[in-house]
C-alpha cells in the first residue's frame, strides 16, 4: 500500500512565541518526506525533538508574522511493517490512569454495566460499536475542553470526542488504550484525525468508533494519553493563531474495515 499525506498551515503570529508542531509521520515507515517553514517568506530551521511516546515534534521560535508551514510524506507498505517499540510497564500503567480528557474514574460504572464478561477483540469491537451508536458526528458540536463525560452526556461529539470515550470505557476495564492523531486516507471531510489504541493481545491496536476511514490507511502523526499530548499545533509564551489549514491523505487502496479485526498502526 502507498499512502501520500500532506500538511499545509498558516499561522499568524502577533507576538514572539514558541511553536511546538505535530504534523510529521513517526520514524519506522521509511517515509519519502519534506518539511519546509517560513516566516514572512524567509525559511526557519525548527529544532526537532521526539517525546516519550514516538511523536516528532518541530519546535519553532518565531518574531511577530506569518509563518508557513507546509509538510508533505509518501509512505511504503503497511503499518504492521512498521517498527513499533514495545511499551514498558510504566508506559502501560501511565495509559491506565484517567487524564484530563479521559475521566476513567468517572465512567468505571458505565464500563462495567455495558462490557462486563468481555475481553480481548470482542471488547474492542464492542466498546467501538456502542460508542458509535451512542453518539453523533456533529462537526463544530463540542469544545476543545470537553473530556469523555461531557461527550456522552451530549451524545454528540468529533472525531477525538469519540477518541476520548472509547479511551476512558477501557481504562475503567483495565485496558491500557490512549489517543492517536493520524493522517486518515478516506476521511471526508478531510482533516487530521484522532482514533483510540488498545494495548491488547501484546500490541497496540487500533479502534475508531467514527468509522469514517478504514484503519489499514491511517498513518500515525503522534500518541498520547489524550489530546493534550497529541496537538498538532500547540504555542508557548506569545500569542499566534492558525489562520488556514490543509490537510490531505490519499491511499492506493481503501480496503473495507470490519471492527471485529485488530488492527495496528506502525
Amino acid at each position: 500500500m502507498r499512502r501520500d499525506v500532506s500538511a499545509h498551515l498558516t499561522i499568524e503570529v502577533t507576538s514572539a512565541a514558541t511553536l511546538a508542531l505535530a504534523v510529521t509521520v513517526v520514524p519506522g515507515h521509511g517515509a519519502e518526506e519534506s518539511l519546509r517553514i517560513t516566516l514572512d517568506g524567509v525559511p526557519v530551521s525548527p529544532e526537532e525533538v521526539t517525546d516519550s511516546d514516538g511523536t516528532r515534534l518541530h519546535v519553532v521560535r518565531a518574531d511577530p508574522g506569518r509563518l508557513v508551514v507546509d509538510y508533505a510524506a509518501r509512505v511504503h507498505g503497511r503499518h504492521e511493517d512498521a517498527v513499533t517499540p514495545s511499551p514498558t510497564t510504566a508506559d502501560l500503567l501511565r495509559f491506565l490512569r484517567p487524564s484530563r480528557y479521559a475521566e476513567s474514574d468517572s465512567l468505571g460504572p458505565t464500563a462495567g454495566a455495558e462490557f462486563a464478561g468481555l475481553a480481548g477483540t470482542d471488547l474492542l469491537a464492542a466498546v467501538s460499536s456502542w460508542v458509535g451508536t451512542r453518539l453523533q458526528y456533529v462537526p463544530g458540536s463540542s469544545q476543545p475542553t470537553d473530556g469523555a463525560v461531557q461527550t456522552l452526556l451530549a451524545r454528540r461529539g468529533v472525531c477525538r470526542d469519540y477518541a476520548h470515550l472509547v479511551v476512558g470505557l477501557l481504562r475503567a476495564l483495565d485496558v491500557p488504550a490512549r489517543l492517536a492523531a493520524v493522517y486518515a486516507p478516506g476521511l471526508d471531510p478531510m482533516d487530521f484525525h484522532a482514533v483510540a489504541e488498545a494495548f491488547v493481545d501484546g500490541a497496540w491496536h487500533v479502534v475508531d468508533a467514527t468509522t469514517l476511514a478504514p484503519r489499514s490507511t491511517l498513518v500515525r502523526i503522534a500518541a498520547g494519553r489524550d489530546a493534550a499530548d497529541t496537538a498538532f499545533l500547540s504555542v508557548y509564551d506569545g500569542t499566534a493563531t492558525l489562520a488556514d489549514l490543509e490537510v490531505a491523505a490519499v491511499a492506493d487502496d481503501l480496503p473495507d474495515d470490519d471492527v471485529h479485526r485488530l488492527v495496528r498502526l506502525g
